[in-house]
């Protein structure tokens, strides 16, 4: 636990709670607070609501509702967001002069990025999202009638409508592997194996799937591709800031992720991992001059754009090193924990999700109610913002698998966590009414 000195170093003195909240603003309380447990494992950490009261303090949120939807979005840290409306308001003094100014610093931020999730600066492309950064790569190989793309019908639904254009425009083949949730990391290598034929020449897969949470074996999928001359596409949204890795240990040809999510950057942000042999060869979306072939920097060239959502990545950035890649991946395996231990007992409950291997992110279903059902009884009874997951089977449309996506994030408290349960235990012990009509769906 902290001491009374270290708690009085944070707070200026003993001037009370108020002031406590008032004052815990910015990175360098957050790192203060880091460095009074630094000899102290995660998983220690994880376990002091002490700490983690300090971290919740540098957002401003509604605590009316309880969000577990942070899978979709996240809030970010008030820091993070007011550096945001800093660089708006400087913007739109004199667009032409002063947003010229925040683009040109932009360096600092991909070389940042760079640095903290393992590439070369001359790697990494800064993009609006995930799904831009994951078209670049779709859309910018050179794929002729009859090459073939395998993927999973668990992947990203804009990602495989983006494949399907592909079908239709360019007369590739596309594959959709299925799998079991939750399933292994030697299962998942095994069917991709099984699927390649030589005219396979893509392999593209989540990092971790937006639905469940299924984590894959990038680096050994990777490795099966290389030795056969197929390119990876790696879809990273659910992954960067969520647990820790290096991309270079992954071996990923492409990898795109969201900065909106995990990492808390305002919502616009998101990279492009390219290998750097891999740069020429990939058309960007939009035309750049010949001589940027080479230069990463070429998948950026959108037109004019705001760019004060990309220049607040660093204040995100410096919030999640503040608290640590590995305390903050112990805190959300630890928040995932809690309610799944604490609904176990009951044989309705089912977990569609591999707890060995999950953190912020997991799937859990009750015998007998639609989740879509569940979902809004949470909130109609509970304010618990959640999504309802509903897997069908073509054509049919029977349900395959359904349940709740359950993601909390550094600023959920375990009061939220203890309310979904007290939630669960209620839906099943008295049932939670009519099913709805329609399904609801986050990314």
């Amino acid at each position: 636990m902290w001491s009374r000195r270290a708690f009085l170093r944070i707070t200026g003195g003993g001037v009370g709670a108020a002031a406590v909240a008032t004052k815990f603003n910015g990175v360098s309380d957050v790192a203060a607070a880091s460095a009074a447990v630094a000899d102290r494992t995660p998983e220690d950490v994880a376990q002091d609501e002490f700490y983690w009261r300090e971290i919740q303090q540098g957002f401003t949120l509604d605590r009316t509702l309880i969000n577990l939807n942070n899978g979709n979005s996240c809030p970010s840290p008030r820091v993070v967001h007011e550096a945001y409306k800093r660089y708006l308001d400087s913007s739109n003094q004199l667009p032409v002069h002063y947003r010229g100014m925040i683009e040109r610093n932009i360096e600092t931020v991909r070389r940042r990025l760079a640095a903290e999730f393992g590439c070369d600066i001359e790697e990494m492309a800064i993009t609006r999202n995930a799904s831009e950064a994951l078209q670049i790569a779709q859309c910018g190989l050179d794929l002729k009638p009859g090459d073939e793309v395998i993927t999973t019908d668990q992947d990203y639904p804009r990602m495989l409508t983006t494949w399907d254009q592909r079908v239709r425009r360019d007369k590739i083949k596309l594959t959709r592997i299925n799998f079991p949730v939750p399933t292994t990391a030697q299962d998942l290598v095994q069917r991709f194996e099984r699927a390649i034929t030589p005219q396979t020449k893509v392999l593209h897969f989540c990092h971790i799937t937006n639905l469940s949470g299924q984590l894959f074996p990038v680096q050994q999928l990777s490795r099966l591709a290389r030795q056969r001359g197929i390119l990876t596409i790696v879809d990273g949204a659910h992954a960067v800031a969520h647990f820790p890795f290096k991309l270079r240990d992954l071996e990923a040809d492409f990898y795109g992720t969201s900065l909106h999510k995990w990492l808390l950057a305002p919502h616009g942000t998101g990279f492009l991992y390219v290998r750097r042999e891999n740069i020429p060869k990939l058309w960007p979306l939009q035309a750049v001059p010949e001589q940027q072939v080479t230069n990463i920097r070429k998948f950026e060239q959108i037109g004019t754009h705001p760019a004060g959502a990309r220049a607040a990545i660093a204040e995100a950035l410096a919030f999640h090193q503040a608290i640590g890649a590995e305390r903050k991946a112990a805190r959300l395996r630890y928040l995932t924990t809690r309610w799944v231990n604490a609904l176990k007992p009951s044989s309705r409950v089912k977990m569609l999700s591999n707890m060995n291997e999950t953190w912020g992110l997991a799937m859990v279903g009750i015998d007998g109610i639609d989740a879509r059902q569940l979902s809004t009884f949470m909130f109609d009874k509970y304010r618990i913002v959640i999504n309802a997951v509903v897997r069908t089977k073509d054509p049919a449309q029977a349900i395959e698998y359904q349940g709740l996506r359950v993601t909390p994030n550094v600023y959920t408290t375990l009061e939220e966590i203890d309310t979904f349960v007290m939630a669960m235990e209620d839906a099943l012990k008295n049932g939670v009414g009519p099913a709805p009509s329609t399904a609801r769906r986050g990314a």
